[in-house]
Order: structure tokens, then sequence, then C-alpha cells
């Protein structure tokens, strides 16, 4: 059971669940950098919601495959073909062996996800097959997807119903996005001016981001506080503040110590959120206190439970 990859487009990976519980070892996440959509599409296939799929960034995937197969696409929408026929994102879709999936770039969103009945297949380390870059761990080689190579899935398995992703639980992609925040442990090292510029200016995403963090363009916020700070634990989410004061979101791929002031960490709620922000989209944070973030993690958690029919780590 496996597709060749025609084209691989810009960076494609296979990422599932997170690698979870090293992170005292120095062993960052990996992942989806978008777990939601991943699990949207697992669902549209029957799989468990942290099964390893296919994660494109700016589209620009082919795949040939030489097997009649049942897939899914969630995430950044754009035109996806089979054989040069449109096919719908969020919904259950049957290929044909011999069959060409096509999916170009997004006009909106950054990552798009490809799951298939059964799950894909990738080289497992520490409880799990997602690609970390960085230190070639994981999916096919620890690499990004190269042309001709081959994609092969768990065999055996089919979708067992045809499913359409309810409305309400499709993301809205969008090129200016609103992310909430809770003020972190070094927030108070900002000066005046600062504190309020974090919240009330916009930041422009720079083209200079990947799936370890996300560069912020801004004017630079200042510090009232000027020490220097012993490496600490960070994670996804995390906004740091460097001497040039222009800010960087972790993601998915992020370390797991730093040594710059940590500002805020965006909420777990919308954390997924990050993995959607592409070269030139604005961004405003709004502050939320730890309770608030907690109520708000809780009922997105029991949307998404009664569809996806298990919680999902996002």
């Amino acid at each position: 059971m496996t597709a060749e990859v025609v084209a691989p487009g810009p960076q494609t990976t296979l990422q599932g669940g997170p690698r979870l519980g090293y992170r005292h070892q120095g062993v960052p996440w990996a992942g989806a950098a978008d777990p939601v959509s991943l699990s949207i599409a697992n669902r549209l296939v029957g799989n468990p919601a942290a099964a390893l799929a296919i994660e494109t960034s700016f589209g620009g995937l082919r795949l040939a495959f030489l097997a009649a197969a049942d897939i899914g696409l969630a995430g950044a929408l754009a035109d996806a073909t089979l054989d040069g026929k449109l096919i719908a994102f969020h919904e259950t879709i049957h290929v044909r062996a011999g069959q060409t999936l096509s999916i170009a770039a997004p006009a909106t969103g950054l990552r798009s996800y490809v799951a298939i009945a059964g799950g894909w297949c990738g080289s497992r380390f520490l409880g799990s097959s997602s690609t970390y870059l960085p230190a070639s761990l994981g999916g096919l080689e620890g690499r990004a997807l190269r042309k001709g190579g081959l994609l092969s899935w768990n065999t055996g398995h089919r979708a067992q119903e045809a499913l359409s992703t309810p409305q309400a639980l499709r993301p809205v992609m969008q090129n200016g996005w609103t992310l909430r925040a809770t003020i972190s442990a070094e927030f108070d090292w900002l000066n005046e001016v600062s504190k309020e510029q974090l919240f009330s200016q916009p930041f422009l995403i720079d083209r200079d981001s990947n799936r370890m963090g996300v560069r912020l363009k801004s004017s630079p916020l200042e510090f009232a506080v000027e020490r220097q700070l012993a490496s600490g634990p960070v994670f996804p989410g995390m906004l740091q503040c460097p001497p040039s004061g222009v800010p960087i979101i972790l993601l998915a791929d992020g370390q797991t110590t730093g040594g710059y002031p940590r500002i805020c960490q965006i909420i777990r709620a919308d954390r997924h959120l990050l993995g959607q922000l592409r070269p030139g989209d604005r961004l405003q944070l709004l502050p939320r206190d730890a309770e608030a973030a907690l109520g708000l993690l809780r009922r997105k958690g029991r949307l998404l439970r009664q569809w996806l029919k298990e919680d999902v780590l996002f």
C-alpha cells in the first residue's frame, strides 16, 4: 500500500501526536503544528486523533496512489484535485488506485493535512512517529518528503462511513488573527509603554518563521529591567523577547529551554492556530487571566469531543 511523491511542495512532513514526556531530557514535542486540523482530518477516515498524517506548508503536494485508499483533508483550505477533478476538504474521499492527488497553495492559512485510513507509516522514536527536522527524527528518515519518494500506510483499513466535518468545527483561516494570551514570568521586566504595546499594537508575521518559532515584526519591545536570565523551561506558545526587542513565539519544534525573557503564553485553546500563521499575516494579542484561559480550554475541548469522540491534546 504505497503512494509516490510526484511533487513534495516547499515543506511537507509526516506529523502526528507530540513526543510527550521527554522535555526534561531536552527532547521537543514536535507533532502537528495545528493538532486540531490533524485530528479533524483523522476523524474523517476513522483514525485516532493523533495518527500520523501528511502536513504540507504552502501546498504544492502531488501524490500518485498505487492502491485504493480513503483520505481526509483539513487545515488551510486550498484547491485540491484527484486527476484534475476538484475534491472537498472536510469530507471523506475515496481514492482509486492510479489516481493522483494535488493540493495547491492556500490563499489563507499555511498548513494542510492529508490523513489516510489506517494512518501513514513512519519511524517511531520515543513514543511518536512525528518528524523532528532539526535532529532528523521520526517520519520518513527524519526529513521532509522528496520527489520520487514512496509513502506507505497501514493496510486493511477503510473508512467505515463517509463523514463531513460539522461547520462549527471547521477552523476559519484568515490573514488577520486575534489570539489570547496570559502574562508570563518576566512580563514585568518590560517598561510600562511596552506592557501596553504588547496588547495594543498589531504584529506582522516575519518571513523568517518556521516550525520552531514564529517571528513577529513590530516596534521593538523595551525593558525596564536589564538582567541576565538563567536558562529556563519554555513550551510551545511561549512568547520570548530577545535583546533586539523583536518577539518570537515558539511552535511545535521549539526548544525545551531558553534564556530570553518569557513575556506571555498563547492560551492552549488558541495555540493550534499558531500553526496557520503565514508571513505577512497580522496578529493581535488579547490579555486573559489563567482562570479565563482554563474555562476557554474546557469549553473548546467539550465542543471538539462531541464529534471527535476522544480528548484531543491541542
